[in-house]
């Protein structure tokens, strides 16, 4: 399997996030890329290329372009205003409020936020089209004839919403190769997610959409990120009713429980009928990740792998979540090896 990746991604440093009352160090962070990249060496996935630009023709079809504009302008109108550190949310529309765009940029942070943990920076443009073009290009070697190609992307992507940033996501990289498959010829695309938290972007992209099906296995929204989305009567919308699912599982969920929800999801996207699959990959399931609460174990990552590798679909896969740092590239790359032995 050929693996995709852009030193650009180190352009990206939040040094902090505001958890749950408390200024800590940002979760997401540059050496989760270095523990993945460490062990696809170890094991043999020495395959890696550098991706071209991102092309903004797939990333204009899934996100709004005032938003594309905010992200592209956001820190140079924060450093015209005269304000310190690094861009972050603030004030967020609340209930019965005005949803105007400020002309502000202070404002117009939080109108484009739907969390206050993500932080912008300097450098945070450039990294997130570089993992955007990083999952453009898993996508073209698939549609070349790979059978299977890996996105190391980040920043991640599945948070970010047609107009929304958060969840540590700015562009949504899955969203951007399913729509590639679109552009490609291919008449229905879905996206499995297998990261802890629902992949409320992804979802909000294509919740009206009949043509690719959002399948995310997650915390249960009433205790787990983002906690606005991702219930289970969630089912799409118009021409999109029926090409959403969502498994919302609870606290301490064990591998047999999320293999069951897993089956689950895979009867939908069989009866579907893909000609292309995308997996958000997140590892954050994993028993000892730091933000989360289910109770997967490095080994169980094999078997995740190789169920998905019996599936026979092109497939591109795209770094997501996993914030235990010293396992994360154990459990990326089982999932990967599974697959292909699969």
């Amino acid at each position: 399997m050929r693996v995709v990746y852009s030193e650009s991604h180190l352009l990206h440093v939040p040094e902090t996030e505001l958890h749950r009352g408390e200024i800590v160090p940002c979760f997401e962070n540059p050496t989760r890329v270095e523990y993945i990249l460490q062990r696809l060496q170890e094991v043999g996935f020495s395959d890696v290329v550098e991706p071209p630009a991102c092309d903004r023709t797939s990333l204009q079809q899934v996100h709004a372009p005032d938003y594309l504009e905010f992200l592209e302008t956001a820190w140079d109108q924060w450093q015209a205003a005269g304000l310190k550190g690094s861009v972050v949310p603030g004030n967020i529309p609340a209930r019965r409020m005005s949803t105007r765009r400020p002309r502000y940029i202070d404002g117009q942070v939080g109108y484009y936020a739907l969390a206050n943990e993500t932080t912008l920076t300097s450098g945070t443009w450039a990294a997130a089209l570089s993992s955007c073009a990083s999952a453009q290009e898993a996508q073209r070697l698939v549609e070349q004839g790979e059978r299977a190609a890996f996105a190391l992307c980040r920043p991640p992507g599945h948070h970010a919403a047609l107009d929304l940033f958060g969840g540590y996501c700015f562009l949504n990289n899955a969203a951007v190769a399913a729509q590639q498959f679109r552009n490609a010829g291919a008449e229905r695309v879905a996206v499995l997610d297998i990261d802890f938290h629902h992949g409320n972007g992804t979802q909000d992209i294509f919740y009206e959409r009949a043509d690719v099906l959002v399948a995310s296995l997650h915390g249960q929204p009433e205790e787990a990120f983002p906690y606005f989305s991702g219930y289970a009567d969630e089912l799409g919308k118009g021409p999109g009713l029926g090409t959403t699912a969502n498994f919302p599982l609870p606290r301490g969920t064990t591998f047999e429980r999320w293999m069951h929800a897993l089956e689950a999801a895979l009867e939908q996207l069989v009866a579907f009928g893909p000609e292309a699959l995308v997996v958000s990959l997140g590892v954050d399931t994993f028993q000892e990740d730091p933000i989360s609460f289910f109770r997967l174990a490095s080994e169980d990552y094999i078997r995740c792998g190789e169920r998905l590798g019996q599936l026979k679909w092109p497939t591109v896969f795209v770094l997501e979540g996993g914030y235990a740092v010293d396992a994360i590239g154990v459990n990326v790359v089982n999932v990967l090896q599974g697959f292909e032995e699969a």
